[in-house]
């Protein structure tokens, strides 16, 4: 076992360990700056493996924010076969990169 963390944010749960790069849901933070999870659900150090009730109180993965940008355009096409009823819609979700510094 290596270590490692899971984290909660944006309504999602991430495996992350040092060095590791995640897109979260955006954060209001500007490019450069260091950012704090402090919802650690779970902590494993080699063997020893913490869990939270939800969260372990007192723990905190530290990260680095890389970027602010858009994913990838997503198509919504909704179609009503024989009453000619087509709707074209695109998406693009704003997303935070980090990079996690320290566990």
């Amino acid at each position: 076992m290596s270590n490692f963390s899971i984290i909660e944010t944006g309504g999602k749960q991430y495996k992350v360990a040092a060095g590791s790069k995640i897109k979260v849901e955006k954060l209001k933070t500007v490019e450069g700056d260091n950012f704090v999870f402090n919802k650690v659900l779970l902590r494993a150090d080699g063997e020893n493996i913490t869990v939270g009730t939800p969260y372990i109180s007192g723990a905190a993965v530290e990260g680095k924010v890389l970027a602010q940008a858009r994913s990838k355009k997503v198509i919504i096409f909704k179609y009503h076969s024989k009453t000619r009823q087509r709707k074209k819609r695109g998406h693009r979700q704003h997303f935070t990169e980090v990079e996690v510094t320290k566990v």
